[in-house]
Protein backbone atom coordinates (compact mmCIF):
# COMPACT_ATOMS: atom_id res chain seq x y z
CA UNK A 1 0.00 0.00 0.00
CA UNK A 2 1.49 3.29 -1.04
CA UNK A 3 0.65 6.25 1.15
CA UNK A 4 1.01 9.70 -0.35
CA UNK A 5 3.10 12.17 1.58
CA UNK A 6 0.28 14.67 1.02
CA UNK A 7 2.44 17.65 0.05
CA UNK A 8 0.69 20.00 -2.34
CA UNK A 9 2.49 21.28 -5.40
CA UNK A 10 2.16 25.06 -5.63
CA UNK A 11 3.35 27.35 -8.44
CA UNK A 12 6.64 29.17 -8.13
CA UNK A 13 5.87 32.80 -8.87
CA UNK A 14 8.36 35.30 -10.09
CA UNK A 15 8.21 39.05 -10.75
CA UNK A 16 10.69 40.27 -13.31
CA UNK A 17 11.10 43.24 -15.64
CA UNK A 18 8.16 45.56 -16.06
CA UNK A 19 5.48 42.93 -15.82
CA UNK A 20 4.29 40.22 -13.49
CA UNK A 21 5.55 36.89 -14.72
CA UNK A 22 3.96 33.83 -13.17
CA UNK A 23 6.30 30.90 -13.53
CA UNK A 24 4.36 27.73 -12.93
CA UNK A 25 6.83 25.08 -12.05
CA UNK A 26 4.88 22.08 -13.18
CA UNK A 27 8.07 20.17 -13.86
CA UNK A 28 6.48 16.85 -13.15
CA UNK A 29 4.69 17.69 -9.93
CA UNK A 30 2.88 14.42 -10.33
CA UNK A 31 6.29 12.75 -10.48
CA UNK A 32 7.32 14.54 -7.31
CA UNK A 33 4.17 13.39 -5.57
CA UNK A 34 5.17 9.86 -6.45
CA UNK A 35 8.68 10.52 -5.22
CA UNK A 36 7.41 11.72 -1.86
CA UNK A 37 5.15 8.71 -1.51
CA UNK A 38 5.94 5.85 0.82
CA UNK A 39 8.42 3.19 -0.18
CA UNK A 40 6.73 -0.21 -0.43
CA UNK A 41 8.06 -3.71 -0.09
CA UNK A 42 7.03 -4.50 -3.64
CA UNK A 43 8.93 -1.61 -5.19
CA UNK A 44 12.45 -0.55 -4.29
CA UNK A 45 13.15 1.26 -7.52
CA UNK A 46 14.64 4.73 -7.34
CA UNK A 47 12.39 7.53 -8.50
CA UNK A 48 13.72 9.61 -11.35
CA UNK A 49 13.94 13.40 -11.15
CA UNK A 50 13.05 15.82 -13.91
CA UNK A 51 15.65 17.62 -15.96
CA UNK A 52 18.71 15.58 -14.97
CA UNK A 53 21.85 17.72 -15.05
CA UNK A 54 24.01 15.08 -16.69
CA UNK A 55 23.94 11.70 -18.31
CA UNK A 56 25.42 10.27 -15.13
CA UNK A 57 22.79 11.78 -12.85
CA UNK A 58 19.94 10.57 -15.07
CA UNK A 59 21.01 6.97 -14.54
CA UNK A 60 21.58 7.19 -10.79
CA UNK A 61 19.78 4.74 -8.54
CA UNK A 62 19.29 5.18 -4.83
CA UNK A 63 20.24 2.56 -2.28
CA UNK A 64 17.21 0.51 -1.22
CA UNK A 65 15.35 2.16 1.61
CA UNK A 66 16.38 1.00 5.08
CA UNK A 67 13.96 1.38 7.97
CA UNK A 68 15.16 3.65 10.79
CA UNK A 69 14.07 4.23 14.40
CA UNK A 70 10.99 6.49 14.73
CA UNK A 71 9.83 5.66 11.19
CA UNK A 72 6.06 5.29 10.86
CA UNK A 73 5.21 2.12 8.93
CA UNK A 74 1.96 1.23 7.23
CA UNK A 75 1.54 -2.53 7.62
CA UNK A 76 -1.22 -4.38 5.83
CA UNK A 77 -2.00 -8.01 6.62
CA UNK A 78 -4.35 -9.47 4.05
CA UNK A 79 -7.77 -10.40 5.47
CA UNK A 80 -6.76 -9.14 8.94
CA UNK A 81 -8.08 -5.57 9.31
CA UNK A 82 -7.63 -5.63 13.10
CA UNK A 83 -3.90 -6.07 12.67
CA UNK A 84 -3.39 -3.80 9.66
CA UNK A 85 -2.56 -0.22 10.49
CA UNK A 86 0.18 2.31 11.14
CA UNK A 87 2.95 1.54 13.61
CA UNK A 88 5.96 3.55 14.78
CA UNK A 89 9.35 1.93 15.10
CA UNK A 90 10.67 2.45 18.62
CA UNK A 91 13.82 4.45 19.44
CA UNK A 92 15.70 1.17 19.84
CA UNK A 93 14.54 -0.04 16.41
CA UNK A 94 11.96 -2.51 17.77
CA UNK A 95 8.46 -2.82 16.32
CA UNK A 96 5.56 -4.13 18.39
CA UNK A 97 2.63 -5.69 16.52
CA UNK A 98 -0.65 -7.25 17.68
CA UNK A 99 -0.65 -10.99 18.47
CA UNK A 100 3.14 -11.36 18.30
CA UNK A 101 4.68 -12.44 21.59
CA UNK A 102 7.82 -10.33 21.16
CA UNK A 103 8.79 -7.10 19.43
CA UNK A 104 10.40 -7.41 16.01
CA UNK A 105 13.71 -5.77 15.14
CA UNK A 106 12.74 -3.54 12.20
CA UNK A 107 15.53 -0.94 12.04
CA UNK A 108 18.19 -1.85 9.50
CA UNK A 109 15.81 -3.90 7.35
CA UNK A 110 14.28 -2.92 4.03
CA UNK A 111 10.48 -2.96 3.79
CA UNK A 112 10.68 -6.16 1.75
CA UNK A 113 12.89 -7.85 4.36
CA UNK A 114 10.57 -6.81 7.19
CA UNK A 115 7.60 -8.12 5.21
CA UNK A 116 9.22 -11.56 4.88
CA UNK A 117 10.21 -11.53 8.55
CA UNK A 118 6.63 -10.83 9.64
CA UNK A 119 5.31 -13.62 7.43
CA UNK A 120 7.73 -15.98 9.16
CA UNK A 121 6.88 -14.69 12.65
CA UNK A 122 3.13 -15.06 12.16
CA UNK A 123 3.72 -18.53 10.73
CA UNK A 124 6.08 -19.69 13.49
CA UNK A 125 3.62 -18.59 16.16
CA UNK A 126 0.79 -20.35 14.26
CA UNK A 127 -1.23 -17.16 13.95
CA UNK A 128 -1.40 -17.18 10.14
CA UNK A 129 -0.19 -20.13 8.12
CA UNK A 130 0.34 -18.22 4.90
CA UNK A 131 0.19 -14.53 5.77
CA UNK A 132 0.35 -11.87 3.08
CA UNK A 133 2.05 -8.82 4.56
CA UNK A 134 2.81 -5.53 2.88
CA UNK A 135 5.08 -2.97 4.55
CA UNK A 136 5.33 0.68 3.53
CA UNK A 137 7.14 3.64 5.07
CA UNK A 138 4.71 6.48 5.63
CA UNK A 139 6.87 8.93 7.59
CA UNK A 140 10.58 9.24 8.18
CA UNK A 141 12.60 11.88 9.98
CA UNK A 142 15.79 10.79 8.30
CA UNK A 143 14.44 10.43 4.77
CA UNK A 144 13.35 13.99 4.15
CA UNK A 145 14.60 17.17 2.57
CA UNK A 146 14.84 20.54 4.28
CA UNK A 147 13.94 23.77 2.48
CA UNK A 148 14.87 26.91 4.39
CA UNK A 149 15.61 30.59 3.92
CA UNK A 150 13.78 32.93 1.56
CA UNK A 151 10.95 30.63 0.44
CA UNK A 152 7.24 31.04 1.13
CA UNK A 153 6.80 27.76 3.02
CA UNK A 154 10.08 26.70 4.62
CA UNK A 155 9.74 23.26 6.15
CA UNK A 156 10.86 19.64 6.08
CA UNK A 157 9.33 17.54 3.31
CA UNK A 158 9.30 13.71 3.25
CA UNK A 159 11.28 12.37 0.33
CA UNK A 160 11.98 8.74 -0.51
CA UNK A 161 13.45 9.15 -3.97
CA UNK A 162 15.37 11.80 -5.87
CA UNK A 163 13.88 15.01 -7.22
CA UNK A 164 15.13 18.34 -8.59
CA UNK A 165 15.74 21.80 -7.19
CA UNK A 166 12.88 23.35 -9.17
CA UNK A 167 10.48 20.71 -7.87
CA UNK A 168 11.51 21.41 -4.29
CA UNK A 169 11.17 25.18 -4.69
CA UNK A 170 7.71 24.62 -6.10
CA UNK A 171 6.81 22.45 -3.10
CA UNK A 172 7.94 25.31 -0.86
CA UNK A 173 5.52 27.70 -2.59
CA UNK A 174 8.23 29.54 -4.52
CA UNK A 175 10.82 32.05 -3.46
CA UNK A 176 9.85 34.97 -1.23
CA UNK A 177 9.99 38.63 -2.17
CA UNK A 178 13.27 39.22 -0.37
CA UNK A 179 15.05 36.25 -1.95
CA UNK A 180 18.46 36.78 -3.46
CA UNK A 181 19.79 35.09 -6.58
CA UNK A 182 21.65 32.31 -4.79
CA UNK A 183 20.61 28.98 -3.29
CA UNK A 184 22.91 26.77 -1.25
CA UNK A 185 22.49 22.99 -1.57
CA UNK A 186 24.07 20.95 1.23
CA UNK A 187 24.41 17.27 0.39
CA UNK A 188 23.39 14.50 2.77
CA UNK A 189 24.69 10.97 3.21
CA UNK A 190 22.31 9.41 0.66
CA UNK A 191 23.33 11.85 -2.08
CA UNK A 192 27.03 11.36 -1.46
CA UNK A 193 26.67 7.58 -1.58
CA UNK A 194 24.48 7.53 -4.68
CA UNK A 195 26.64 9.99 -6.63
CA UNK A 196 29.92 8.27 -5.80
CA UNK A 197 28.63 4.77 -6.60
CA UNK A 198 27.29 5.94 -9.96
CA UNK A 199 30.60 7.35 -11.17
CA UNK A 200 29.09 10.82 -11.53
CA UNK A 201 31.87 12.21 -9.34
CA UNK A 202 34.54 11.61 -11.97
CA UNK A 203 35.71 14.65 -13.98
CA UNK A 204 34.28 16.73 -15.54
CA UNK A 205 31.11 16.01 -13.54
CA UNK A 206 32.71 16.18 -10.10
CA UNK A 207 31.11 19.55 -9.33
CA UNK A 208 27.76 17.83 -8.76
CA UNK A 209 29.38 15.76 -6.00
CA UNK A 210 30.51 18.71 -3.91
CA UNK A 211 29.08 18.71 -0.40
CA UNK A 212 28.01 22.34 -0.83
CA UNK A 213 26.70 23.67 -4.15
CA UNK A 214 25.88 27.31 -4.88
CA UNK A 215 23.15 27.63 -7.49
CA UNK A 216 22.39 30.77 -9.51
CA UNK A 217 18.61 31.04 -9.17
CA UNK A 218 18.41 33.74 -11.83
CA UNK A 219 19.93 31.43 -14.44
CA UNK A 220 17.85 28.47 -13.25
CA UNK A 221 14.50 30.25 -13.35
CA UNK A 222 15.11 32.42 -16.40
CA UNK A 223 16.47 29.72 -18.71
CA UNK A 224 15.72 26.45 -16.94
CA UNK A 225 19.44 25.67 -17.13
CA UNK A 226 19.61 21.87 -16.59
CA UNK A 227 23.05 22.14 -15.01
CA UNK A 228 21.56 24.43 -12.33
CA UNK A 229 18.51 22.22 -11.80
CA UNK A 230 20.49 19.75 -9.71
CA UNK A 231 19.04 16.51 -8.48
CA UNK A 232 18.32 16.31 -4.76
CA UNK A 233 18.19 13.30 -2.47
CA UNK A 234 16.80 12.46 0.97
CA UNK A 235 18.89 14.21 3.61
CA UNK A 236 19.81 17.18 1.39
CA UNK A 237 19.20 20.74 2.55
CA UNK A 238 18.28 23.72 0.34
CA UNK A 239 18.76 27.24 1.69
CA UNK A 240 17.64 30.20 -0.43
CA UNK A 241 19.68 33.21 0.58
CA UNK A 242 17.96 36.46 1.41
CA UNK A 243 18.88 39.55 -0.53
CA UNK A 244 16.45 42.06 0.97
CA UNK A 245 14.12 44.53 -0.74
CA UNK A 246 14.18 48.31 -1.19
CA UNK A 247 10.98 50.19 -2.00
CA UNK A 248 10.37 53.27 -4.15
CA UNK A 249 6.96 54.93 -3.80
CA UNK A 250 5.29 58.21 -4.62
CA UNK A 251 5.71 60.27 -7.79
CA UNK A 252 7.75 57.74 -9.78
CA UNK A 253 6.88 55.94 -13.01
CA UNK A 254 7.19 52.41 -11.65
CA UNK A 255 6.62 52.25 -7.88
CA UNK A 256 7.34 48.95 -6.20
CA UNK A 257 9.83 46.83 -4.37
CA UNK A 258 13.18 45.89 -5.86
CA UNK A 259 14.97 42.83 -4.42
CA UNK A 260 18.69 43.01 -3.84
CA UNK A 261 20.59 40.23 -5.62
CA UNK A 262 22.45 39.47 -2.40
CA UNK A 263 22.86 40.84 1.10
CA UNK A 264 26.16 42.40 -0.06
CA UNK A 265 24.74 44.27 -3.06
CA UNK A 266 25.16 48.02 -2.78
CA UNK A 267 22.01 50.04 -3.43
CA UNK A 268 21.92 53.84 -3.68
CA UNK A 269 19.13 56.35 -4.18
CA UNK A 270 20.02 56.91 -7.83
CA UNK A 271 20.09 53.17 -8.55
CA UNK A 272 16.71 52.75 -6.86
CA UNK A 273 15.33 55.71 -8.80
CA UNK A 274 16.58 54.19 -12.05
CA UNK A 275 14.82 50.91 -11.23
CA UNK A 276 11.64 52.93 -10.64
CA UNK A 277 12.09 54.48 -14.12
CA UNK A 278 12.67 58.04 -12.85
CA UNK A 279 10.33 60.54 -11.26
CA UNK A 280 7.12 61.94 -12.70
CA UNK A 281 7.01 65.52 -13.92
CA UNK A 282 4.94 66.48 -10.87
CA UNK A 283 7.48 65.13 -8.36
CA UNK A 284 8.84 67.36 -5.62
CA UNK A 285 12.44 66.23 -5.97
CA UNK A 286 13.77 68.53 -3.27
CA UNK A 287 11.48 66.98 -0.62
CA UNK A 288 12.25 63.28 -1.19
CA UNK A 289 13.22 61.16 1.79
CA UNK A 290 14.37 57.74 2.87
CA UNK A 291 12.10 56.12 5.46
CA UNK A 292 14.13 53.64 7.50
CA UNK A 293 13.17 51.34 10.36
CA UNK A 294 14.69 52.50 13.63
CA UNK A 295 13.43 51.15 16.97
CA UNK A 296 14.84 54.21 18.73
CA UNK A 297 13.15 56.67 16.38
CA UNK A 298 9.70 58.21 16.60
CA UNK A 299 7.06 55.63 15.63
CA UNK A 300 9.89 53.12 15.16
CA UNK A 301 11.35 54.84 12.12
CA UNK A 302 13.53 57.70 10.98
CA UNK A 303 13.15 60.00 8.00
CA UNK A 304 16.29 60.97 6.10
CA UNK A 305 15.86 63.99 3.85
CA UNK A 306 17.14 63.59 0.28
CA UNK A 307 17.33 66.50 -2.15
CA UNK A 308 17.08 64.64 -5.44
CA UNK A 309 17.75 67.81 -7.42
CA UNK A 310 21.17 68.16 -5.87
CA UNK A 311 21.91 64.44 -6.06
CA UNK A 312 20.99 64.29 -9.75
CA UNK A 313 23.07 67.40 -10.45
CA UNK A 314 26.07 65.94 -8.63
CA UNK A 315 26.02 68.65 -5.97
CA UNK A 316 25.24 66.16 -3.19
CA UNK A 317 26.43 62.58 -2.52
CA UNK A 318 24.29 59.66 -3.61
CA UNK A 319 22.94 58.22 -0.30
CA UNK A 320 23.21 54.49 0.36
CA UNK A 321 20.04 52.52 0.99
CA UNK A 322 19.58 49.52 3.28
CA UNK A 323 17.31 46.51 3.01
CA UNK A 324 13.66 47.47 3.70
CA UNK A 325 14.34 51.18 3.16
CA UNK A 326 11.58 53.18 1.46
CA UNK A 327 12.49 55.97 -0.94
CA UNK A 328 9.50 58.32 -0.91
CA UNK A 329 9.20 60.95 -3.66
CA UNK A 330 6.23 63.24 -2.90
CA UNK A 331 3.95 64.69 -5.52
CA UNK A 332 3.29 68.43 -5.82
CA UNK A 333 1.05 69.22 -2.85
CA UNK A 334 0.89 71.09 0.40
CA UNK A 335 2.72 70.01 3.54
CA UNK A 336 -0.42 68.38 4.99
CA UNK A 337 -0.75 66.14 1.98
CA UNK A 338 3.00 65.49 2.15
CA UNK A 339 2.66 64.24 5.74
CA UNK A 340 -0.21 61.96 4.75
CA UNK A 341 1.99 60.67 1.96
CA UNK A 342 4.78 59.75 4.37
CA UNK A 343 2.39 57.86 6.63
CA UNK A 344 0.75 56.00 3.77
CA UNK A 345 4.11 55.09 2.24
CA UNK A 346 4.82 52.97 5.31
CA UNK A 347 1.76 50.80 4.78
CA UNK A 348 1.46 50.74 1.01
CA UNK A 349 4.62 48.66 0.64
CA UNK A 350 2.76 45.50 1.71
CA UNK A 351 0.63 45.64 -1.43
CA UNK A 352 3.33 46.68 -3.87
CA UNK A 353 4.50 44.60 -6.77
CA UNK A 354 8.00 43.22 -6.28
CA UNK A 355 9.92 43.73 -9.52
CA UNK A 356 12.62 41.11 -9.83
CA UNK A 357 15.63 42.11 -11.91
Amino acid sequence: MVVSAGVMCDPLRLLRGSSLVALLVSVSCSSLAAQTSSTTSSSAEALSGFGSPSKFASSLTLPEYVISPDDVLSISVYDAPDISGEYRVGPSGQLELPLLAEAVGAAGLTPAQLSRLLVKKYGDEEIFSHARVTVAVKQSRIHSITVAGAVKSPQIYPLFGKTTLLDVLSQAGGISDDAGNKALVTRGVVANQALKESGACTPPNGVACAENLTIDLGRLIESGDPASNVELYPGDRVTVQRGGVVYVVGAVNRPGGFPLRSSEEEMTVLKALALAEDTKSTAQKSKAMIIRKNPQGKNGREEIAVNLKNVLAGRAPDPHMQSNDILFVPDSSGMKALRRGVDSAIYITTGLIIWRR
